[in-house]
């Protein structure tokens, strides 16, 4: 099968309760970014990172596709503007000028402390790899991602969690919540992409795709009971897949639907 499919989900004490190949590594596009976003909230919150300080849309940092900035007039925002924008339109632009301040061995430290091996982000966004580039943005395994999502959703609700204090957790949360790209593992539960930061269930996810690429990894939630999940297929470029990526990641979607009582339409 020209598929390779991964996936890994969690319960709030970390038992696997579903798992398929979870310690393959994947390719998982934007993914990685939420490594940059987890050591901004540190920096942020423990001071090494004013939130309100301006950050510049440098031009050579540019990037196409995932984003809003390049739409955008204004060539500056506060850092907490830019991280937003990261978590929940994946930008592009953003995350390159956010690794520009914070640096990429920052970053790759913060995947440690978060319990990663061979989860990372691997370089900054850009239009065009080269043989002298990582050969991907970002890459993991499902279960070292689910755990990761895990551990910002139970520092986020007050818990202790390794890598990431609850006040950071809490804001990389907060930031992905809003999170507008639904079509993977969040398709079954029918949200509204632009407002489902409230109702019976609440979940966030940070996707990544490529040509060759479907990745997504998440957390969510209902009446109490939290469910950490990540799932990554990829595929060799010019292999036809037809819709298998999407089948795969809505199958995940539908079984966190029944674990958590939700009809999923």
């Amino acid at each position: 099968m020209p598929l390779s499919w991964s996936c890994c989900v969690m319960d709030a004490s970390g038992a696997v309760l579903e798992s398929v190949d979870e310690d393959r590594v994947h390719p998982t596009a934007s993914v990685g970014k939420v490594f940059l976003l987890c050591e901004a909230a540190e920096r942020i919150v423990d001071g090494r990172l004013d939130p309100h300080v301006m950050l510049t849309r440098d031009p050579t940092l540019q990037v196409a596709d995932s984003g809003l900035w390049q739409h955008l007039a204004t060539d500056e925002l506060p850092v907490i503007d830019v991280c937003q924008l990261i978590a929940a339109v994946s930008d592009n632009w953003a995350t390159n000028v956010l690794l520009d301040v914070i640096g990429l061995a920052a970053v790759e430290r913060r995947a440690d402390a978060l319990g990663c091996e061979r989860s990372r982000l691997h370089d900054r966004v850009r239009d065009r790899r080269l043989p002298e580039h990582p050969a991907a943005l970002s890459s993991g395994t499902a279960r070292e991602l689910a755990e990761v999502a895990r551990r910002i959703h139970r520092a986020a609700s007050g818990a202790p969690a390794d890598g990431i204090t609850d006040a950071a957790g809490a804001m990389v949360e907060r930031w992905l919540i809003p999170g507008v790209d639904l079509s993977l593992v969040a398709a079954p539960f029918r949200l509204d992409p632009l407002a489902h930061a409230t109702g019976r269930v609440v979940l966030w996810s940070k996707t990544g795709c490529d040509a060759d690429v479907r990745a997504d990894m998440g957390v969510a939630w209902s009446d109490g009971r939290a469910l950490s999940y990540a799932a990554l297929a990829t595929w060799e470029p010019g292999d036809s897949v037809g819709d298998d990526p999407f089948r795969l990641m809505h199958g995940v979607g539908d079984r966190l639907a029944a674990r958590l009582g939700i009809t999923a339409a």
